[in-house]
């Protein structure tokens, strides 16, 4: 790969539509656009930012070249296009042959085909946006919530990108006091004093755990957490289920062992992202089928972050239900217990779930009573309702909050050494590798690695 290629994609859904746009980016962009596009005048002369109506050609091997179609250019030159260099977006008539055909033209015309995310990657490398917008911009494409669309919104208008440079700048500040004291000694060129430094580092800190501290809500929502329905036979899971994700998806019976498998979805719930699993019922079965489905729910459970413990109010609790409460208890997700069927006379002494789960909810999963209170006790338990995920700065991702995790340790580790008396230029290393961790974040200092799998999540037209 390189970037003094000109590449060239599809940036349109395949399939049949009104139109479709190829994108053609690099350094000679325009002159591919012209080879294959004919208008009242050469692309070279078009004004940046016109669209000009024209005529779509297809050279052939043989140097002819034929009309495929007709449709719009327009010409963005560089630094003011998406990727900060010169582009040229051709819109053609939707479907899948006319557009290939067109996109076939634009590489005989000595574009090359980009690759995935390539340019959004252009567009990092460029400094059109920074790293932590590249991202929300994946997640904006992949958004299936309303609340995913207002999280990824506000990380593209840089809401992130700005608390970074905050932070930055008061790690650079400290930096430079300190660097002053060391290169300088005997001059008093420092701009703080050391008692000063030792409150801007606490300063510092206090920022950085403060957006460290948004990441249970971005992950909440952008990545979901991942919830399992469980519990005995014939507590209503599958109804539950069903209601929590708005349409009949899981198959409802009086007959015990009717759900054999674990089937999942994704659903927005209290706010929440969450990946729901609905499981078989957890009971003493002979059946082989059964067992492999009860097997599946245990592990599920293990690897849930929120398991929603669901019991029957009608009935009798049995020896089932007082071991699916131990067997629950013991694994480290949060839960929250849920009695069904609220609507019915009570038909058992709920003691023994109120003493494991003192926070436990009443419902109906056929009437929806209770629901909305479940749906508060998830939301409370991951989002932070004083956030506004379109405008404030929020961690969304485990590498984010990863680098914000090392910084606040080094400066921990600073803070430590000047309490004991270790003199101010002795802390420089963490400071310095303090605001390494913190540029990270939004890419100005990060492994080609990482930079290389986070654009390859992307669609090869963006």
């Amino acid at each position: 790969m390189s970037y003094y290629d000109t590449i060239a994609a599809v940036s349109t859904p395949r399939g049949f539509g009104g139109v479709a746009m190829i994108r053609i980016s690099g350094p000679d962009a325009i002159a591919v656009g012209e080879r294959m596009f004919v208008g009242s005048l050469p692309l070279s002369g078009v004004e940046s930012n016109r669209a000009v109506y024209g005529k779509i050609y297809l050279e052939n091997v043989d140097g002819s070249r034929r009309c495929v179609d007709d449709g719009i250019a327009v010409v963005f030159r560089a630094p003011r296009s998406f990727t900060g260099e010169d582009t040229v977006e051709i819109t053609c008539h939707g479907g899948v042959l006319v557009t290939e055909t067109v996109l076939t033209a634009a590489f005989a015309a000595g574009a090359r085909p980009a690759e995935a995310g390539e340019f959004t990657r252009r567009a990092f490398v460029n400094g059109k946006l920074g790293l932590t917008e590249a991202e929300a911009l994946g997640s904006l494409l992949v958004a299936g919530t309303q609340d995913q669309l207002d999280l990824a919104r506000g990380g593209m208008s840089g809401a992130l990108a700005r608390g970074i440079e905050e932070i930055y700048a008061s790690l650079l500040a400290v930096s430079t006091a300190v660097r002053a004291k060391i290169d300088f000694p005997e001059e008093d060129l420092a701009e703080l004093t050391d008692e000063e430094i030792r409150v801007s580092i606490e300063e510092t800190l206090a920022l950085i755990t403060k957006l460290a501290g948004t990441y249970r809500t971005g992950k909440a929502v952008a990545q979901g957490i991942p919830t399992v329905i469980c519990g005995r036979t014939n507590a209503g899971k599958s109804s539950l289920y069903n209601r929590m994700v708005g349409e009949d998806a899981a198959i409802v019976t009086d007959i015990e062992g009717t759900t054999r498998d674990v089937i999942s979805e994704t659903v927005s719930f209290g706010g929440v992202t969450l990946r729901l699993y609905d499981t078989a019922g957890l009971r003493k079965t002979d059946d082989p089928v059964e067992k492999i489905g009860i097997e599946r729910a245990r592990a599920a459970m293990e690897k849930a972050e929120l398991i929603i413990a669901l019991f029957d109010g009608s009935r009798e609790l049995d020896e089932e239900d007082l071991n699916s409460i131990n067997e629950i208890k013991k694994i480290s997700a949060g839960t929250v217990a849920v009695i069904n069927k609220s609507d019915l006379p009570k038909g058992c002494d709920l003691r023994p779930i109120y003493e494991a789960f003192p926070d436990a909810i009443e419902i109906s999963t056929l009437s929806g009573e209770g629901l909305e209170k479940l749906a508060a006790r998830i939301g409370d338990a991951f989002i932070d309702r004083s956030l506004d995920l379109a405008g404030d700065a929020i961690v969304t991702n485990e590498r984010q909050y990863g680098a914000l995790t090392l910084a606040a340790r080094l400066l921990r580790g600073a803070l430590e050494a000047l309490e004991i008396g270790v003199p101010v230029d002795a802390v420089c290393s963490d400071i310095e590798r303090a605001m390494s961790a913190v540029a990270g974040v939004d890419g100005r200092e990060v492994g080609e690695d990482i930079v290389g799998a986070i654009f390859a999540n992307f669609c090869v037209g963006k």
